[in-house]
């Protein structure tokens, strides 16, 4: 392998120590050297980095970049914004465990987020070893999924486990976690997930190895946040666990202002004793499934009933009503923030891509609702949304808080349509507008954030620092230009400002443009052994 020395940068080493004027010898895929400015000369290749900053490569804390390895190109989102390190398999969602009686109901499920896939697996570790034959563009830490865990057992019914069925959600967690799983996500507005209780998921994060995550996109990020934040707690405090509150957020006007609540409830759980961490992206719209808006009756029985139920009048009043009733019980999109600000951000038709609810009713002459469920229809569920339900002064909240790490919640690649641009934006427009712009952090903590914090709380050796003997992830960028660039409307535009991007040694991004090389690892956390709960 090359040795690449990174000369004259400033360098930001990720534990938010100040900034030094350093040169940083890259070899064997580590950081081999870091000496002073001038004291090194020999390498392969010596880049000269006066003016620009070098930091360990970001950790993305919530990525959904599960089918990277799948496509056919090196996918440029992450890298393309100094990403070197993607935890993935959150809000529930993983492509296994598949199995034969179930697969059908698991490739509509997991269809619904990702783009196609083979499914030649049936087992997470028929998974693994088929993402490793294809090679990664960044490193990867999955997580083991709560949705095809549950679906493998009890497909998608609305109901409890029994015993048995409990202990084989437990056999194939454990199973999981020995192929290489760092720990279990859940997604709570989502189907099967919604229909576990706290029971049910304590249960299961009480498997996890000591000091492994459980990570949970909450109940309710709306008026009943706070409430899902101690379930999230319970939680973890039954199982003995880490907590990763995944994207935190306060989603709807009614909301807004409850972060600051929900942060003090997690630091009344870190004084108990909890590791509790939480990740959050810089915008203030944030994106999911457009089935996201039916009320949680509605997908009782999977897929085929919820299409059925679309086509069902009745059915159709009685959502329509809840919608509209909004008696809290549920996480309501459109009651929280309003039809004229839910985008259609995906639905496999540019002509609706792109625009509100509410933009389209009016120009079809139709109800929003109608158009919510025909573009439901006629996308077999697949149809995502963009909706501005956030204040900014929340987002601050969330992001200054100590324990906050960054997390894009970016789309899959290769879905198509108009993503949120979090996907390609969301690192450097921290560093540009909350950094540069605002002043709200400093260089060196905003990258401790993205860097060493997230390597901590996700239980990774060697990563997110700059140091001698670390892995040689790092990023060079221009602190005068560093900004995203990507929009609501050209979601995939490249950030400015990032000059070298380096996975484990190798370049992988550079001059504006990925290298094709897949230089990523699936990265292993330490098994400290059996959690004693």
């Amino acid at each position: 392998m090359a040795t690449t020395l990174i000369r004259g940068a400033t360098v930001i080493d990720g534990t938010g120590a100040p900034a030094t004027a350093s040169d940083v010898l890259l070899a064997e895929g580590k950081i081999a050297v870091m000496a002073e400015r001038g004291q090194l000369r020999d390498a392969d290749r010596v880049v000269d980095a006066d003016g620009l900053v070098l930091a360990p490569g970001f950790i993305d804390a919530h990525s959904h970049a599960d089918n990277a390895p799948f496509l056919t190109g090196t996918d440029a989102a992450k890298l393309s914004q100094g990403v070197t390190t993607e935890v993935v398999g959150n809000c529930g969602f993983a492509p296994a465990p598949c199995p034969p009686a179930r697969r059908a109901e698991i490739e509509r499920l997991c269809g619904r987020l990702f783009p196609a896939l083979s499914y030649d697996w049936s087992t997470v570790e028929e998974l693994y070893a088929t993402s490793d034959a294809h090679g990664y563009p960044t490193n990867v830490v999955p997580l083991a999924g709560h949705h095809p865990i549950r679906a493998a057992v009890l497909g998608m019914a609305d109901r409890r486990p029994t015993a048995g069925e409990l202990a084989r959600m437990k056999a194939e967690l454990s199973a999981a976690l020995d192929a290489g799983a760092a720990g279990l996500s859940s997604g709570l507005i989502y189907p099967p997930g919604m229909y576990g209780d706290v029971d049910e998921l304590a249960a299961l994060a009480g498997e996890l190895p000591l000091d492994a995550v459980y990570a949970s996109h909450l109940r309710n990020e709306g008026g009943r946040l706070l409430d899902a934040v101690g379930e999230a707690i319970e939680v973890a405090r039954r199982a003995g666990c880490r907590l990763q509150v995944s994207h935190l957020k306060a989603a709807g006007r009614p909301a807004w202002g409850s972060v600051k609540k929900a942060l003090r409830l997690m630091d009344e759980a870190w004084d108990e004793g909890i590791r509790v961490h939480h990740d959050v992206y810089p915008y203030e719209a944030n994106s999911t499934l457009l089935s996201a808006c039916l009320p949680p009756w509605f997908h009782d029985g999977g897929y085929a009933a919820t299409m059925e139920r679309l086509r069902d009048p009745e059915a159709l009043r009685r959502a329509e009503h809840d919608i509209a009733a909004d008696d809290g019980t549920w996480e309501n999109w459109v009651a929280g923030s309003g039809w004229d600000r839910v985008l259609v951000a995906g639905a496999g038709n540019a002509d609706v891509e792109g625009r509100t609810l509410a933009e389209l009713a009016e120009r079809s002459r139709r109800r929003p609702f109608q158009v919510l469920t025909d573009l439901l229809v006629a996308s077999e569920l697949t149809a995502w949304m963009s909706v501005f339900a956030m204040s900014p002064a929340d987002v601050t909240d969330a992001l200054r808080h100590p324990r906050a790490l960054v997390g894009s919640d970016g789309a899959p690649p290769g879905r198509g349509g108009k993503p949120h641009p979090r996907g390609f934006g969301t690192f450097t427009r921290v560093l540009a507008r909350y950094v540069r712009e605002s002043g709200l952090l400093s260089w060196e903590e905003a990258i401790a954030k993205m860097t060493s914090r997230t390597a901590s709380a996700f239980g990774l050796a060697c990563r997110g620092v700059i140091a001698a003997g670390a892995a040689a992830d790092v990023v060079l960028f221009d602190p005068a230009t560093v900004a995203d660039r990507a929009t609501f409307t050209d979601p995939a535009r490249i950030s400015a400002g990032i000059e070298l991007v380096v996975v484990n040694g190798r370049i992988a991004f550079e001059t504006g443009a990925v290298t094709g090389l897949r230089a990523g690892h699936r990265l292993r956390r330490p098994q400290p052994g059996k959690n004693p709960k």
